[in-house]
């Protein structure tokens, strides 16, 4: 904080005519402040921000033989063009996002269940794992993992229905999530039954 203070001190204690070189000496010669005049004049002839479109476009065209009235902004042009939205709309509304919540809850916990009750009737030797997809995990417990992929694609294939452009497909699209949660509690209480 010390070093920007001294440096914003510093900044504004050197004055514009003063020279920046050592070497030039305290007066400025009669060359450097015949510049510093003319640059002074030029300053004075600028205007203190540009002038509107419109301004400078009837200036330009009083001195042509164009009327001002015939000439309109380029922009104008644009403005009146329909605006494209950025994006296509969502279909989604919040009560079907929140009943998508609940069906993937309710999902991989059917999920976790199956894998749960597998587990157990395959360690009691009541049974064999007949998906063919999970029969090299039913001896392990990466069988819990294993069992979430289903759900999750349904999930996913769910939330694509959803937010589909065809309206057939927005109607329907809590379908793959309830089939794949009532596929997994059906195994999963067939399961628990075979162990006494």
């Amino acid at each position: 904080m010390l070093l920007t203070t001294l440096a914003l001190f510093c900044c504004t204690a050197l004055h514009g005519d003063t020279p920046l070189n050592p070497g030039d000496g305290a007066t400025p010669n009669a060359k450097h402040s015949e510049t510093i005049i003319v640059a002074k004049v030029e300053e004075s002839k600028l205007p203190d921000a540009p002038l509107a479109k419109m301004e400078s476009v009837s200036e330009s065209s009083s001195n042509s033989s164009l009327p001002a009235e015939n000439i309109l902004p380029a922009s104008e042009s644009f403005l009146k063009t329909p605006v494209k939205p950025a994006a296509t709309g969502s279909y989604e509304t919040a009560r079907q996002r929140k009943i998508w919540y609940g069906l993937v809850a309710a999902g991989h916990s059917a999920a976790v269940f199956d894998a749960y009750t597998t587990r157990r009737a395959l360690s009691g030797g009541y049974g064999t794992e007949s998906d063919p997809l999970l029969r090299p995990f039913a001896n392990s417990n990466a069988m819990y993992f294993a069992t979430q992929v289903s759900p999750a694609v349904m999930d996913y294939l769910g939330h694509r229905m959803m937010t589909s452009d065809h309206p057939w497909m927005r109607r329907m699209w809590w379908v793959p999530q309830v089939a794949g949660t009532s596929l997994s509690l059906t195994a999963g209480i067939h399961n628990y039954r075979l162990v006494p």
